[in-house]
Formats: C-alpha cells, structure tokens, sequence
C-alpha cells in the first residue's frame, strides 16, 4: 500500500496527448456502433427526428462509455494501454457524480471552437479544423497554469490523472527449478 504523503506521478502531458490520439481512434469505433445501432432504430423515422437523435447520441454515447469506464477500472482501454489512471483523492473509485462532471468539462477541448464556427457561420473544413486546433492547445495548454500539471476540467472536477507502474516481469531466477 503507498504511504498517503508519497506524491504519486502525474504523466507527462506528451504521453496524454499520445493516449488521446488512440483514444480518439477507439471513440470512433464506439459513436459508430451506437449510430449505427441508432440508424437502424429509426430508418422510418422523419429527417428531423434523424438528425437532433444522431445529435443526442454523439453525445450520449462518448458519456456513457467514458463515465463506465471512470467509475468502473478509473481508465479506458487507452488509458489501460498508456498506463494512465483517472482518481478521485479519498476515493477508492471514482464517483458517478465526478465522472459526469469530467466528461461535461472535457467538452472545454472543442465545444468553444464548435460554438465559435456556428455563431459565426464557419463551414469550411479549413476553418472548422484550425478553430478545433486552436482551442484544443488552448486547452491542452491550462496543465502549465496548475501546480500539478493537470487539465483544467479535472482539477475544477477535483479528479487527477496519475500514472502507474510499469508492470514487473517475473525473473527467471526467481522461479524454483523443475527437476
């Protein structure tokens, strides 16, 4: 069990990025299976009712996969793979509660330069993508305003990233030799 006064690792903002990238690629296959489950529900249905549900679930879905996986094992499979975990300091799991709250902030990385394109009728793909980059480093760019290097929707959250270990190998030597 690690002592409550040792400080535990925050990983590097390089090695998040890199697992938001991944985690971006495993997104899609998830919001693609709900629309397609989605379409296939409602291939009747008027236009209108087509386009706010697939609305609704572009953001419903994302929520519920990454609020599971918070309150559940604290990573998703990127997370896992980039041994990144999502806490709640005097929490053993993070709470429903501080989950919903997480995923509603982290919408702080593209809902202003989504906001920013509608409000001013920014439709091209040229426009849309440097508001996308401009606001996801601005974002990206609050863990150099915290003290413990972590993004702004987790600290107003009050969840933190840590990093944990490496796995240990077995050794060889260790194991008792079979005769």
């Amino acid at each position: 069990m690690q002592n409550s006064k040792t400080p535990v690792a925050t990983p590097t903002l390089k090695r998040r990025l890199i697992c938001m990238v991944y985690e971006l690629f495993l997104l899609t296959a998830v919001v693609m299976f709900g629309l397609l489950v989605f379409l296939l529900i409602t291939q009747k249905m008027s236009q209108g009712v087509i386009e706010h549900g697939r609305t609704v679930v572009l953001f419903l879905v994302p929520g519920a996969y990454f609020i599971y996986s918070w309150t559940g094992s604290g990573h998703t499979l990127a997370m896992k793979t980039w041994r990144i975990k999502l806490v709640k300091v005097g929490y053993a799991t993070v709470p429903l509660k501080a989950a919903v709250v997480r995923y509603l902030l982290g919408w702080g990385w593209v809902l202003p330069a989504l906001l920013i394109c509608w409000r001013f009728h920014l439709t091209g793909k040229s426009q849309v993508a440097i508001a996308l980059a401009i606001n996801i480093v601005a974002w990206g760019m609050t863990v150099f305003l915290d003290k413990d290097r972590q993004f702004l929707h987790d600290r107003l959250a009050g969840t933190r990233l840590i990093s944990l270990p490496k796995p240990v190998k077995a050794d060889k030597a260790a194991k008792p030799a079979q005769a």
